[in-house]
């Protein structure tokens, strides 16, 4: 009991409620999270790190030995700068590979994430929060593949994209060439931000450069056999479209002709069954046709007056959705993705506009954890409760595409035709600026 003229002590929780924008309990709430998701990658069941210290050292550790050189020699599943990260982790050789590659994850992280808080704008700040509680939620698989180190450059290239064009698009290339999804930014900033030329002619210039730096190493044949690589893939099992066949392999007899298989040359889990081919022929063109479909929707809401800064992340999380739900290919690290387009439309909106993606973002992290990496056998054992949980997550990705389709329609609907004006207000109120 407390002594008159003194104050009672403050509960914990209180007192980081409180003080949760000091730069002091961010920054101590980033490297909490990140020693927490290191010590999950290194030691949790799963082997969540095991592209880190079995395919990437592997590939390392052969072209260190003079062997042939993915995407040099070979071809590649990944564009030629996901050499960067890969190599960089080579630091210290192979014995201390992982706790390499996991420090310059969290380097790269903290230098996004000090850009969320320069400055101290509240709404930055809570961006910062969110996204340290998305990586909670997500867990261990949002540093242990290459996935993480394209996500600051995201981040930093979607908070420049208004006012410094040239930077942002330089960073969202450079991220394109280590994992090819930030391209979708990249689109989304062409189709409705100012300075489009720029948006457009550093991608191309940058790619030239690096397309040429390729060729005059001898791997002008495999610079963009990553390309190949994907479209000739079938139906991995955590994929929307494979939720109906891995229900067939769950409930069917033994034996049934649904079933789970091992596609060792890519290391990766594929559905096979009736139409399973059909169905993987079918979402590259339908996943292009969705794409723009979406572009269109985003062109027609910009000619309607939708304020472009606060579009840009509504239509590249929509395209990035889209690249998720139609793709035949869906691994646990792709949810990684929905972060930067979420930070971003977050720092630019004050009015709650974002919270309904922003909460169903966290569901999906969280239910993805689940799959993997701890359960994940089970899965491929064909569970059905595990099978359930996938397709709860799946469901969540296709409500999140449905309320984004939704408000881009509304963007353009309400403000040609003043038929709602609280939402006419979300689309096209003053945008936030992001320095």
């Amino acid at each position: 009991m407390s002594t008159p003229g003194t104050r009672a002590p403050r509960r914990p929780v209180a007192w980081l409620r409180e003080n949760r924008d000091s730069a002091s309990v961010l920054w101590g709430g980033f490297a909490l999270v990140h020693v927490l998701l290191s010590l999950l990658a290194l030691f949790a069941p799963g082997l969540p790190m095991g592209d880190v210290s079995i395919v990437y050292k592997q590939w390392m550790q052969t072209a260190v030995d003079g062997g042939a050189i993915a995407g040099i020699d070979t071809g590649w599943v990944y564009p030629i700068l996901a050499w960067a990260p890969i190599a960089a982790s080579w630091l210290f050789g192979a014995a201390g590979y992982d706790l390499m590659w996991l420090l310059l994850v969290a380097v790269v992280d903290a230098a996004a994430f000090a850009l969320l808080l320069r400055g101290g704008n509240p709404v930055r700040l809570a961006a910062a929060r969110w996204w340290l509680l998305f990586l909670v939620l997500l867990g261990p698989i949002a540093v242990g593949r290459i996935d993480a180190f394209t996500v600051p450059p995201a981040i930093a290239g979607m908070l420049w994209a208004g006012t410094r064009p040239a930077a942002s698009a330089l960073l969202l290339t450079i991220a394109t060439w280590i994992k090819v999804w930030p391209a979708a930014i990249l689109a989304a900033a062409v189709l409705v931000l100012r300075g489009r030329l720029k948006t457009v002619l550093v991608p191309v210039a940058t790619s030239v450069v690096i397309v040429l730096a390729v060729v005059l190493v001898g791997g002008g044949d495999q610079v963009f056999s990553f390309v190949g690589d994907q479209t000739t893939r079938g139906l991995q099992i955590e994929a929307v479209v494979s939720t109906p066949w891995m229900w067939a392999a769950s409930l069917g007899p033994d034996g049934g002709s649904s079933y789970v298989w091992y596609a060792a040359d890519i290391n990766t889990f594929e559905m096979h069954g009736p139409g399973t081919e059909i169905a993987a022929a079918v979402m590259t063109p339908l996943l292009a046709l969705t794409m723009l479909g979406v572009a269109l929707l985003g062109l027609r809401a910009l000619r309607a007056g939708a304020a472009p800064t606060r579009l840009f992340p509504l239509l590249a999380l929509t395209f990035v959705v889209v690249f998720i739900d139609t793709n035949k290919v869906l691994s646990p690290q792709y949810i990684v993705w929905l972060a930067p387009p979420v930070i971003a439309a977050l720092v630019v909106t004050r009015d709650g506009w974002f919270a309904t993606p922003a909460k169903l973002t966290l569901v999906i992290a969280a239910l993805t954890q689940l799959v993997y990496p701890y359960l994940y056998l089970f899965l491929l054992w064909e569970h059905w409760w595990m099978v359930l949980v996938l397709t709860a997550r799946n469901v969540v990705l296709l409500v999140l595409l449905g309320w984004l389709v939704r408000e881009l329609w509304r963007a353009g609907r309400v403000q040609a035709d003043g038929l709602d004006a609280s939402a006419s207000a979300r689309i096209g109120a003053s945008p936030v600026t992001a320095s």
